[in-house]
């Protein structure tokens, strides 16, 4: 493992129940950050499969602390402006400050464009675009007030890059305005020296894809990589990445490593955008 030194930092990680999020928070403190949890700890009604629960974000505290560093929970729909600001100000009041934010929060659904609702629409698109939005607003501006610099990481998608027929548009555009926003943050906070960037996954083996694959059948991931005319994963076709493989790539964008990458969105697709 990479010998990353975050002694004396603290990481807050959007959507650390489980999945992704939770694999972040124990990578964080296993290079020696204390950590702030949030999720949003209810169902979404759009949303076809479980979201994640309060019992499941204590067992991610559990983990962060069997490392040796502390933790925060707090349940928070990154959504809601009040409710983010009150999460930021209670990790200040707890940790006396915030080096890292991990914007990692996301849901997925499917319906074709011009079938789709404007609930299931907003509910994806405020939760995956405006809730990084809000979190890197409120974040931000604690960097901009303690003048000690700091780092965004992002979760964009291999969907940034390119269209998904199957029924993603509300997740391509909400996952193409998380580079945009990226790129944008990236610029607006360099006098700050806050480096931004993104992580671009391609199909992880998460609670929110198997409960999309539940949902809806393996033809969502099979017939998206045909359409696409190449599959997720070129070194092994139909197997999907682990947790894991993104929190190495958020580690990096969040260490002294990449003191001079911003503004990035870096793919860890298995070849996926190759073709």
């Amino acid at each position: 493992m990479p010998g990353y030194d975050f002694d004396g930092q603290v990481a807050f990680v959007t959507g650390a129940a489980h999945g992704q999020g939770r694999s972040h928070a124990q990578h964080y403190a296993k290079h020696g950050a204390d950590v702030v949890v949030t999720d949003v700890g209810q169902n979404m009604d759009t949303v076809p499969y479980d979201l994640g629960t309060s019992d499941e974000l204590g067992e991610t505290v559990r983990l962060v602390e069997e490392e040796g560093q502390e933790a925060l929970a707090i349940e928070m729909d990154v959504r809601d402006e009040s409710q983010v600001k009150s999460a930021v100000d209670k990790a200040v009041d707890e940790f006396g400050h915030i080096d890292v934010l991990a914007n990692n929060a996301g849901i997925e659904s499917i319906t074709e464009a011009t079938e789709m609702d404007e609930a299931m629409w907003d509910e994806l698109v405020d939760t995956n675009l405006k809730g990084v939005w809000l979190c890197a607003k409120h974040v931000g501006q604690h960097f901009i007030d303690r003048g000690d610099g700091g780092n965004i990481v992002s979760t964009a998608s291999t969907s940034g890059f390119t269209g998904v027929p199957l029924g993603n548009a509300h997740y391509v555009a909400a996952k193409h305005g998380v580079r945009g926003l990226t790129k944008t943050l990236a610029l607006e906070l360099a006098e700050y020296d806050v480096n931004v960037n993104a992580v671009a996954p391609t199909a992880i083996d998460t609670p929110m894809v198997s409960g999309m694959l539940e949902a809806y059948g393996e033809e969502v991931l099979d017939e998206g990589a045909a359409a696409l005319s190449g599959p997720f994963n070129i070194f092994d076709p139909g197997e999907m990445l682990e947790s894991r493989d993104i929190s190495e790539a958020y580690m990096w964008l969040s260490s002294d490593a990449a003191r001079y990458v911003t503004g990035i969105t870096l793919p860890v697709d298995a070849g996926f955008l190759a073709k």
